[in-house]
């Protein structure tokens, strides 16, 4: 279980989350009766980078020494290529203190999953 610090937009009621990691490039986040797919964003796009908030490196308690599980909602579609991946609002999950916070990027947008698929 998973202490939410910075209230996820939609979801300002919820205080606590439920993670389950399913390997290196998915996992599951679960917020009251709602779960998201969340994909690893570093897994498709090499140069993706950002500084996390100062508020949000002290709500999740994050330093050099304690670096955050980062992942992007993944918003499902049927066939998965069509899926959309949500570059502008990383979930940032500190694993030592299960903490989660989510922050929203001005430089980032949405992507279809195909783009990174390589034939």
């Amino acid at each position: 279980m998973l202490e939410i610090k910075k209230p996820i937009p939609g979801f300002e009621k919820e205080n606590k989350a439920v993670f389950k990691q399913i390997d290196e490039n998915f996992a599951i986040l679960g917020l009251g009766n709602v779960s998201f797919i969340l994909i690893n964003p570093f897994s498709l796009m090499k140069d993706y980078s950002f500084e996390v908030p100062s508020d949000v490196k002290v709500l999740l308690d994050i330093n050099e020494k304690n670096l955050p599980l980062v992942y992007c909602n993944l918003v499902k579609k049927d066939p998965f290529e069509e899926s959309i991946v949500n570059f502008k609002a990383p979930i940032l999950i500190n694993p030592k203190n299960n903490t989660v916070a989510q922050v929203i990027l001005d430089n980032y947008g949405y992507a279809p999953l195909k783009e990174f698929i390589k034939e």
